[in-house]
């Protein structure tokens, strides 16, 4: 079946290999997250292939990494054995979180919440952060917003971001991109405590607490 735009882990497994040698570095916005945190349980939402897993594997003592494309956990296990970083690979939706409430001290969760297909399963996902993050845990939650200088749209939209294949063939990816305040909005009708909310290089960022008493 030919992948939509909306068929995320058939996306990813298609474009995955490629977009995986155009992921090499972790953001600094993540970096600056974790630096001085330290966890047992690290988790990386949407790992792709693994470079903000591998930033997590000195800062914790086990790092799952979860992952809707097959092909893209296949990147990060590579990467994991060629850069020698331990993490536990884990193909799930974000919707729906295959681990145990309260499980894990400290999440990022970037460049993928807008990958999700509605409102609904936005919600359904930054919820199941919540759950498996726990009261004492912290996360970085992180979409692409219309702040970004290749929008110029005010309020948050639906649209397909393609991306091209070495040869000349265009992969659509569906993107929910978020406005500042509907991604606080979101953020905040979830079960997440959000401590700080802000945009930084086209995105909005959240830093979040487990869930709300």
């Amino acid at each position: 079946m030919e992948p939509t735009g909306r068929d995320v882990r058939a996306t990813y497994d298609r474009i995955a290999a490629h977009f995986a040698r155009t992921r090499e570095h972790a953001w600094p916005e993540v970096e600056s997250f974790l630096d001085g945190r330290e966890a047992d349980t690290a988790l990386d939402l949407g790992c792709g292939n693994g470079r903000h897993a591998e930033l997590l594997a000195s800062r914790a003592r086990r790092v799952v990494g979860a992952d809707a494309s097959g092909g893209l956990l296949a990147e990060a296990r590579t990467r994991a054995r060629e850069r020698a970083f331990e993490v536990e690979l884990v193909q799930c939706d974000a919707a729906r979180l295959p681990f145990a409430d309260d499980s894990v001290d400290l999440a990022v969760y970037v460049a993928t919440l807008h990958h999700l297909p509605t409102r609904e399963a936005r919600l359904d996902s930054l919820n199941e952060l919540a759950r498996v993050l726990g009261r004492d845990g912290v996360a970085l939650v992180s979409a692409w917003s219309t702040a970004h200088d290749r929008f110029d749209r005010e309020e948050g939209f639906d649209t397909t971001v393609d991306w091209t294949l070495p040869g000349g063939e265009t992969v659509p990816r569906f993107y929910h991109i978020y406005s500042p305040e509907e991604f606080r909005e979101d953020v905040a009708e979830s079960a997440l405590v959000p401590d700080d909310v802000s945009v930084s290089s086209g995105n909005c960022y959240a830093e979040v607490r487990g869930r709300k008493q």
